[in-house]
């Protein structure tokens, strides 16, 4: 059910709520995408005329905030997947190989796979590893020189 109130607007999944900003005498933004418990964003924003209360929300302002958050959002899924999703292109003598690290973050146990790929895309090799281990070019020459047996 949407809601359009001055300092409370909720619609498209998501809520804006303006809040006094405890940092200074201005008035702030909180945007939190429904189901999640911390804001996507947080930011300034504008004072009404008479300079003590904020300027309404607005569709314009939340649709620009809607806009603003998703983006957020989105930046912080891409540098997460950049993070845990590593890999590395390697040429040897016999052939070309696609060298993956996938991190898989678990709470109590966390682990990685080290997988490597030939030219096509083809699996040639899937081992678990510590979510430490360190994807570089040594190592991942090391691993296909043996055999593509797991990594000590």
């Amino acid at each position: 059910m949407a809601i359009r109130e001055p300092r409370l607007w909720r619609d498209k999944g998501w809520t804006a709520r303006v809040i006094k900003n405890d940092d200074d005498e201005g008035w702030a933004v909180a945007m939190l995408k429904d189901g999640e418990p911390e804001p996507a964003l947080v930011g300034p924003w504008t004072m009404g005329r008479d300079k003590k209360n904020p300027k309404p929300l607005d569709t314009n302002a939340f649709n620009t905030l809607v806009k603003t958050a998703s983006e957020v959002i989105r930046r912080h899924e891409q540098q997460l997947h950049a993070q845990l999703n590593k890999s590395m292109m390697l040429s040897t003598d016999e052939a070309d190989y696609k060298i993956l690290l996938n991190i898989v973050p678990d709470d109590d146990d966390p682990y990685a796979y080290l997988s490597a790929e030939d030219a096509a895309g083809n699996l040639l090799a899937k081992v678990k590893v510590t979510p430490n281990y360190k994807l570089n070019r040594q190592n991942a020459l090391k691993w296909i020189e043996n055999e593509f047996r797991r990594p000590e």
